[in-house]
């Protein structure tokens, strides 16, 4: 009779050796080489901001362009999670317009959206960032970017936020993310707070629009997408599996394996007039130096 309780105990192990294995390991590992790199900002308010190059140069691109950037967070946080944003401009536009949501400021009343003009592939606080959509083309570009304002008008959180498990700067993406599914952007398990889901919801899309997602207030939930593969939540930390290209997702780390498909790609059949939309698949930011070295 003893047998049973001794078979279920052998499972409880395992399980939380499985556990310890999946999501804090690489945790440590993350943390370790974060503050072992050194190249860590030393004061944020001398950090650098300006542009890191990877957006076009709105005097030589007439096309409409939207790009999603991350890039590692500011100071300790930068360990474990990277801060997500939209950089945006119509066909013909001198400038971009970005879409991201800020902490500062927000304790003190200050709005949490924030979107305004300003440099669309800049450095976050000495943190280089990290391409993952890039989306190129005429009026139908224009109307995403158009809806791209609506949804950003829509965000629930724009008076609250809160590092862990959201909301934050990418529960505001991933919201932004699910309102355009034609970008099928697939945020990284860096993202913390992409699985934190607007009004308390417990089952929604995912992000790129191609699955769904279960989650309890971002701190345990499970996804299934043709983009993000399988992912698991566990305390807000996203641990899976790629399933193309083959890929491990791992929590502070990032996804380690075979790069994304990159290039162009159509959303619809090339049409016969301009106004097409052209998708460029980049790859999602792994940890530190390296995402930085990543073309």
């Amino acid at each position: 009779m003893r047998t049973y309780p001794r078979a279920a105990a052998g499972w409880i192990r395992r399980g939380l050796a499985a556990i310890a294995v999946i999501f804090f390991l690489p945790v440590g590992y993350a943390v370790t080489t974060h503050y072992a790199d050194g190249s860590q900002a030393v004061d944020w308010r001398s950090a650098r901001r300006d542009s890191s190059g990877l957006a076009p140069d709105p005097a030589l691109t007439s096309d409409a362009v939207i790009q999603v950037y991350a890039a590692r967070a500011v100071r300790w946080r930068g360990a474990l999670g990277v801060h997500t944003w939209i950089a945006a401009k119509p066909q013909g536009a001198h400038g971009y317009t970005r879409f991201e949501v800020v902490g500062f400021g927000v304790a003190r009343g200050r709005q949490a959206v924030r979107v305004r003009n300003g440099v669309p592939d800049g450095y976050w606080f000495g943190s280089r960032p990290t391409l993952l959509r890039e989306v190129r083309g005429g009026v139908e570009v224009d109307r995403l970017i158009e809806r791209l304002h609506a949804a950003a008008a829509s965000y629930p959180y724009n008076g609250e936020y809160r590092v862990w498990p959201g909301p934050n700067s990418n529960t505001f993406v991933a919201h932004l993310a699910r309102a355009l599914p034609e970008l099928r952007l697939e945020l990284p398990p860096t993202a913390i707070g992409k699985d934190y889901l607007p009004g308390g919801a417990v089952l929604a899309r995912a992000p790129s629009g191609s699955g769904l997602q279960l989650s309890l207030g971002g701190m345990l939930g499970v996804m299934v997408a043709l983009e993000e593969g399988v992912e698991f939540n566990l305390l807000g930390l996203s641990a899976g599996i790629d399933l193309w290209p083959p890929a491990l997702k791992l929590p502070g780390i990032g996804r380690v394996g075979l790069p994304e498909h990159d290039g162009p790609h159509l959303l619809a059949p090339p049409p016969a007039a301009p106004g097409d939309v052209r998708v460029e698949h980049r790859h999602p930011p792994v940890s530190g130096d390296a995402a930085q070295r990543l073309p």
